[in-house]
């Protein structure tokens, strides 16, 4: 699931929210926001059995990304907008 919020200041709070076990072990959001970079935006465990992980961004901003799960295994959010060859596209 995708969860978008528009602040004030032009900025936007995206967030990603996975169930906690599924897919099992540690998975991270990857994409042109953070570089491509394993781990950088890990999803973290809540206590609402679900595990998240959010950036901020400039409002009309475009993200590309996909998951990281164990084991090297990339999969798309089904919530996406759009994809492309890079993965998952969004615009907020």
């Amino acid at each position: 699931m995708i969860r978008i919020l528009h602040t004030k200041d032009q900025q936007v709070r995206v967030t990603w929210a996975l169930p906690r076990h599924e897919p099992p072990g540690p998975v991270s959001v990857v994409g042109d926001f953070n570089d491509w970079t394993p781990g950088t935006t890990a999803l973290r465990a809540r206590s609402n059995g679900s595990r998240t992980a959010s950036v901020v961004v400039a409002r009309g901003t475009t993200l590309c990304f996909r998951y990281l799960g164990p084991d090297g295994h990339w999969f798309d959010d089904e919530d996406a907008a759009d994809r492309d060859h890079q993965g998952c596209v969004i615009t907020v």
